[in-house]
């Protein structure tokens, strides 16, 4: 590995220590070590700024921009209210069966249109149940952002890098259904499990505010009726486009954007107060992340790391796939997985062109790998990063190692899973 390398893997390592350590904000980290690898010429303003693969992946600020600026509009109609009035009801108000139902609701809605617009949609109305229920929002969050990293791996359009393994490796959106959404199935039981665990501790019952939240009616919670049919035809029209990915020549940024920018205009509110609303410090760590983790792909870094797993494997189909989900979780776990798996595809699609198993199968170990890994830490996904931002504003803090230690556990147990699935799915019955 060339100088500017190890100056890259220093200036990324020194970052993530101090957003681990939170010895300073994570945006001022971020954005102090993107600043860095710029003057010392780890990377430069065009891959940073212009550069699809090793800068800022303006799809996914766009994508974020336009989704919150949407619920920043429905939030005002008094939808997030009526839902979590909605969810106490029909778990009677308990608080775990509350959280089973968020968690079901978030998995499977990611699967539909992807994990980080879920999130920004259910968050809201978690935070109103936890207060209603006078228990703490963390732990239902941090489940949320796990559950909807889990459900949209069953997908092509559920977590952004399965889009990009789909199109290098030719592979439809039935194509994950078949492979992947059983899997995802069986793994979401197991994690309803493991928040049983846990979170045991949030589950406090409080038969009087139960009491209190049972004799209200969910519709009287509408203030803006007029609003909430507009935002919902949005809303609805946005997820449809979402749906039609494949179908439709246009980028989910782009419809995010132009939905979001539609109901401001329909909405007749002030302007300024929705655009108050948008989470600006999360898309500026996103942005700062994005140029750090584009100087590592840049120098050749992560091609390096990805290489040298794949080439310990030694060509044998099943100890490869199993290096490689490992490795895909470890490292999705540390940096963003786009990036990292837009820099894996050309050396998973050469393993398979060179005898790499049946199925495809290094190309699902890539996506679960990637995917799931994304639960290790805070920032190993997009959806997570969302989630802190979020309670940060709401005076609710998530810490890095709140978040991590769960991450850890829930990772090691899906990919221990994953294991036996691949061997049994792909080698074992073949």
């Amino acid at each position: 590995m060339s100088v500017t390398g190890w100056v890259a893997v220093a200036i990324f390592a020194g970052a993530y220590l101090l957003i681990a350590t939170e010895w300073v904000h994570r945006v001022a980290a971020a954005l102090g070590g993107a600043v860095l690898m710029l003057l010392l010429g780890v990377t430069d303003p065009e891959h940073a700024f212009y550069s699809a693969g090793s800068g800022i992946d303006w799809d996914v600020i766009f994508l974020l921009t336009g989704m919150m600026l949407i619920v920043s509009v429905l939030r005002r109609t008094g939808a997030f209210e009526y839902l979590a009035i909605w969810s106490v009801k029909r778990a009677r108000g308990r608080p775990f069966r509350v959280m089973v139902i968020l968690v079901l609701v978030t998995a499977v809605a990611s699967a539909a249109l992807d994990n980080v617009t879920t999130v920004l949609l259910i968050a809201p109305v978690t935070f109103l149940v936890c207060d209603r229920l006078a228990v703490p929002v963390a732990p239902y969050l941090i489940a949320e952002a796990m559950a909807s990293n889990i459900g949209g791996t069953a997908t092509l359009v559920g977590d952004p890098p399965n889009i990009i393994i789909a199109s290098r490796a030719g592979l439809t959106y039935n194509d994950f259904l078949v492979h992947l959404a059983p899997f995802i199935a069986v793994l979401l039981v197991v994690f309803v499990g493991l928040c049983r665990v846990l979170f045991r501790k949030a589950f406090v019952f409080d038969a009087d505010r139960v009491a209190d939240v049972l004799r209200l009616r969910e519709r009287d919670a509408i203030r803006e009726r007029r609003l909430l049919v507009v935002s919902m035809a949005v809303l609805g029209a946005v997820t449809a486009a979402f749906v039609l990915h494949s179908v439709l020549p246009l980028a989910p940024a782009v419809v995010a954007m132009s939905g979001g920018l539609l109901l401001l205009a329909l909405s007749r509110l002030d302007a300024g107060e929705v655009v108050r609303d948008v989470e600006w410090p999360t898309l500026v760590f996103f942005a700062g992340l994005f140029i750090m983790v584009g100087g590592l792909v840049a120098t050749g870094v992560i091609d390096a790391v990805s290489r040298a797993a794949a080439d310990a494997a030694g060509g044998r189909p099943l100890l490869t796939s199993i290096v490689l989900l490992g490795g895909s979780a470890a490292l999705s776990g540390v940096v963003d997985n786009i990036p990292y798996v837009a820099t894996m595809s050309p050396v998973v699609a050469d393993l398979s062109g060179a005898g790499g198993g049946p199925g495809h199968v290094l190309w699902w170990a890539l996506a679960l790998g990637a995917d799931l890994g994304g639960n290790a830490t805070a920032v190993g996904a997009s959806a997570n990063v969302v989630i802190l931002g979020l309670a940060e504003r709401a005076h609710r803090p998530i810490t890095f190692w709140q978040f991590t230690r769960y991450g850890l556990v829930v990772t090691a147990v899906s990919i221990a899973l994953a294991v036996p699935y691949l061997w049994l799915r792909y080698f074992a019955f073949a």
